[in-house]
């Protein structure tokens, strides 16, 4: 009987470990440790998910970002806004005293029992409903307001004390060791090191502390990456053994970000590691608000292009993944419940906010890159021999893989581009046309082989359009 109970922990362990995810042999894109597939991250930002939603609505979300593709949700154990004071919608907060920082947990689970279930519970209880529906949870123990003196509401409880750090990040860790869903991220919209009123700060000590406490948890070969504000992390954190993959965020605040350079530049860089942007422009997210001069005539929203055209080029240039976002949903925005976040002069709501159009169709990306066998991919604009454009309006990206036996090619015009099909590997070609909003193929009718040749995309009520080249 104990060989019976032996072989089934065994089993049971080896499934936790395994069905994580990790980084490939060649140190550039992701893959799932049971299997060593390619593993896509496709991300949702659902920050204030543990916060701010009932559990019968944390099961509509999951149900419906599921359907839609995704396959990574990214939320905070101690969310932004007011995480810590402000109770959940059972009327629980994290900890009992912020001083100790000791969790705030009663015996039993029971959610019919106010005087059982607590917030841990719930968040127990949203972990497991995401791993019912093959969803990782993108874990941040914690947002950067309880770190770093830059900005937030906070209280900043860890700034000051590793020791309180690292307790709280063995204790989080020791509860989801065996959750296989789990994908461990620090940060949360901060830098590391950084300037505030003419001192520099560095906060490396804390992040090393909460990764330690991870890794003495969970093994050294758990994965843990950094969700960063600005610069990326590769700034600050490139030398750091703990990291497992580099991030940015090129955010909100601008048209012109060009993520696509920061992630080439990334994966040039040593230790290699895969990249990719954690947070870029979120649908209907007013640009560069923050300065109170926003108006929708001046600078508007991202829409669901703007979305397309900055993820598919990071991807295109070797993103590891990609991450959506909505302005509504990651604070699951509900003014009976809370006021709303610089939304500029539209409010949506988050159940509205769940079906925008980029949420439809974003995971059309993922099936595309996963559509090919071969992962080992690198960014190769020398297939392009027209103009390739100069900044973010116009400029393409090209991928193919290592082999050299397919390509993409992302216009994020539909204009004409030349290709030179002599890059990649000998035989005949097929040239298709792939639309990223139905995610349908339009097959390119004609013998391609090799020279110099040149594709019009089908029409031009379409923005976007991605160029997919096989070699047969």
């Amino acid at each position: 009987m104990k060989k019976i109970v032996l072989l089934i922990s065994i089993i049971a362990f080896t499934f936790s470990v395994q069905a994580q995810i990790g980084v490939d042999a060649t140190k550039t894109y992701l893959v799932t440790k049971k299997d060593g597939k390619p593993f896509f991250w496709m991300g949702d930002t659902g920050w204030e998910l543990f916060h701010r939603l009932t559990r019968e609505e944390a099961v509509h979300y999951l149900n419906t970002r599921q359907k839609q593709g995704f396959n990574v949700i990214m939320a905070v154990a101690l969310a932004e806004s007011n995480g810590i004071r402000q109770p959940n919608l059972y009327g629980d907060v994290p900890f009992k005293n912020l001083e100790t920082l000791e969790w705030d947990i009663t015996p039993g689970n029971n959610p019919e029992n106010a005087e059982e279930y607590d917030y841990w519970d719930n968040v127990d209880f949203v972990i497991q409903e995401a791993a019912k529906r093959k969803l990782y949870i993108g874990l941040l123990p914690t947002w950067g307001d309880k770190v770093a003196h830059s900005w937030g509401e906070g209280p900043m409880i860890f700034n000051n004390s590793p020791d309180g750090a690292y307790a709280y990040a063995k204790k989080l860790a020791e509860r989801y060791k065996d959750q296989w869903n789990i994908i461990w991220i620090l940060g949360g919209d901060r830098a590391a090191t950084y300037e505030k009123e003419g001192r520099r700060h560095d906060d490396r000590p804390v992040w090393r502390t909460m990764a330690k406490a991870i890794e003495d948890t969970c093994g050294k070969d758990v994965f843990i990456t950094y969700h960063p504000g600005w610069p990326e992390t590769s700034a600050y954190l490139q030398e750091e053994d703990w990291l497992d993959m580099n991030a940015q965020q090129s955010g909100h605040g601008s048209r012109t970000s060009e993520p696509w350079k920061i992630i080439a530049n990334d994966l040039k860089k040593m230790p290699k590691r895969p990249s990719m942007d954690l947070e870029p422009c979120y649908e209907d997210h007013p640009v560069n608000v923050w300065d109170g001069k926003w108006t929708r005539a001046e600078r508007g929203y991202f829409d669901d292009y703007d979305v397309r055209a900055r993820i598919y080029r990071g991807v295109f240039a070797g993103g590891a993944g990609a991450v959506y976002g909505h302005h509504q949903i990651w604070q699951f925005l509900d003014t009976t419940r809370n006021a709303p976040i610089w939304i500029g002069d539209t409010i949506i709501g988050w159940r509205r906010a769940l079906t925008a159009k980029a949420a439809n169709h974003i995971h059309h990306l993922k099936d595309l890159m996963l559509s090919r066998p071969d992962f080992n991919r690198i960014e190769d604009n020398s297939l392009v021999i027209s103009e390739r454009g100069s900044d973010y309006r116009d400029i393409i990206i090209a991928t193919r893989n290592q082999k050299a036996t397919y390509a993409m090619v992302y216009l994020p015009q539909p204009k004409p581009v030349q290709i030179d099909l002599n890059k990649l590997g000998n035989g005949r070609k097929k040239v298709s046309w792939f639309n990223p909003v139905t995610g349908k193929y339009s097959r390119i009718k004609g013998r391609y082989n090799s020279g110099i040749q040149t594709f019009t995309p089908p029409n031009q009520h379409q923005k976007d359009w991605v160029l997919v080249i096989d070699v047969k």
